[in-house]
């Protein structure tokens, strides 16, 4: 799975040139992030880090990656309408982990009380990696899918231009002219722009939830931006705020600093750190809403690990999309090996597998946002630990998937440059829109490669590991 620019991988002075072209051109076409030593600050800024050359992806791959994210997108939104599924299928993990337990109450409890909210928007990104195999083609297998604050889909917008860029300097224009147009944070705001006018009112909001450290403000100013050329008003705040200023009026209502909010649009609330009790207080607060919340927690339960494990279990994805055949074929042809780590005789089994076999597998918790699963040595040792205690339910298994290496440049600031052995994880980003139980949008938006150094077992682009890269399909 060559790119047709090996001969210039070692040119060194060539490289160097294309290098400082990329920098530039990096800075001009606005693909940032604040520092980490003013993490809240935009008059200090850097490049968001990023492959020196696209990456080569099989296009058969990309192009069944895509044509599945229909499909996910309707999968999530009938697991988020599946109470009973819901329920069985967590019943094990909300014992022994807090996080995902505080979730399911505050969704039970707005169950009980009855939904204010009838309009629906799903924004998640379905990651996958190219499994090279034994032999035979590569296979594309679904690492997770995220329901929650799925990002980069606006810098991930920039990064064409830039590689387009690079691969003309160094002598490429015809593979320049190869490279897909990709522009998901059009369609992420157009999902949250038609949500807004399903909701009825002109003069309400759009609200950002965002976290109090905000380096990644600009891939969310990129959506933000296409909602304000629509004309709709935004605003940020943060979870602090909606404690102290939020409130619902007699027909449940949010409003904001007495600003009505048609939509709530999480960029956080997907980690344990991004909560303590005032602020699981608002997040109760804006589920009892009217407003449509991006995801409701519904949808976050959903994007969780335990409910990946249980979607590959024979006949549940049958269940829950009767009528659905080929979707189903679709949606299993992508997943990896998955195992319940449930007490009883198959989890003991499974268990006794991974510490055996450690390599073969990754331990995966309930957590979004990179940087958790365990490898190797690191994951038999915790398993050997709490084998025969039922934390280990807070845990699924999954087979580790072995994508084939190649060579590229990872550009971060001040750091050397040096060619590294890389691998490349494709995101699709999906946008659906339910109201009632009427689908009134469903689509496939864009895509977002991260490429990372292979010495590098887990962890994303905001984790510091990956970095923004360009699928060159091959």
């Amino acid at each position: 799975m060559a790119a047709p620019w090996e001969d210039v991988l070692r040119d060194r002075p060539a490289i160097r040139e294309a290098a400082a072209v990329a920098v530039d051109a990096a800075l001009l076409q606005g693909v940032l992030m604040r520092t980490e030593g003013q993490p809240n600050a935009s008059d200090v800024v850097n490049f968001a880090p990023f492959t020196l050359l696209p990456s080569p992806v099989p296009s058969a791959l990309f192009e069944q990656a895509y044509a599945v994210q229909q499909d996910f997108n309707m999968l999530v939104d009938a697991i988020s309408q599946n109470k009973e599924f819901l329920e069985h299928t967590l019943a094990s993990t909300i014992k022994v982990d807090d996080f995902t337990a505080r979730l399911f109450r505050i969704y039970t409890q707005v169950l009980e009380e009855g939904l204010a909210q009838s309009v629906f928007l799903g924004i998640n990104r379905s990651d996958y990696m190219f499994d090279s195999g034994v032999d035979g083609p590569p296979a594309l297998k679904q690492i997770e899918i995220n329901t929650i604050a799925a990002s980069f889909g606006g810098l991930t917008s920039r990064t064409v231009a830039v590689h387009g860029q690079v691969l003309k300097v160094l002598g490429k224009p015809q593979e320049a002219s190869r490279l897909l147009p990709n522009n998901p944070s059009r369609g992420l705001a157009l999902g949250i722009a038609k949500a807004w006018e399903l909701y009825g009112s002109p003069s309400a909001v759009v609200m950002f939830l965002v976290e109090e450290v905000q380096r990644n403000i600009f891939d969310q100013r990129c959506v933000e931006n296409e909602l304000w050329n629509r004309d709709i008003r935004v605003i940020r705040k943060r979870f602090r705020d909606v404690f102290e200023k939020g409130s619902l009026d007699e027909a449940r209502r949010l409003y904001m600093d007495g600003q009505e909010v048609a939509v709530v649009y999480y960029r956080e609330g997907y980690v344990p750190s991004n909560y303590d009790e005032q602020n699981w207080e608002a997040r109760l607060l804006l589920e009892r809403s009217r407003a449509v919340k991006c995801p409701d927690i519904a949808t976050q339960l959903a994007g969780t690990k335990k409910v990946q494990q249980e979607l590959s279990r024979p006949g549940t994805l049958e269940r829950l999309l009767p009528g659905h055949a080929e979707a189903v074929t679709r949606i299993r042809a992508t997943f990896a090996g998955l195992y319940s780590l449930d007490m009883g005789a198959e989890g003991d089994k499974v268990a006794a597998m991974a510490i055996a076999d450690p390599d073969r597998f990754v331990l995966k918790p309930q957590r979004e946002g990179g940087g958790n699963n365990l490898y190797g040595e690191e994951l038999r040792q915790v398993l050997e630990k709490i084998r025969d205690s039922p934390q280990r339910t807070s845990y699924i298994l999954m087979d580790k998937i072995k994508p084939r290496p190649a060579m590229n440049y990872l550009l971060r600031a001040h750091s050397p440059l040096q060619v590294s052995e890389c691998i490349s994880e494709l995101g699709i980003f999906g946008v659906y829109l339910r109201r009632g139980s009427e689908l009134v949008l469903n689509e496939a938006v864009g895509h977002l490669l991260r490429t990372k150094a292979v010495e590098h077992a887990d962890g994303g682009v905001a984790a510091g590991v990956a970095v923004l890269d360009t699928p060159y399909l091959v």
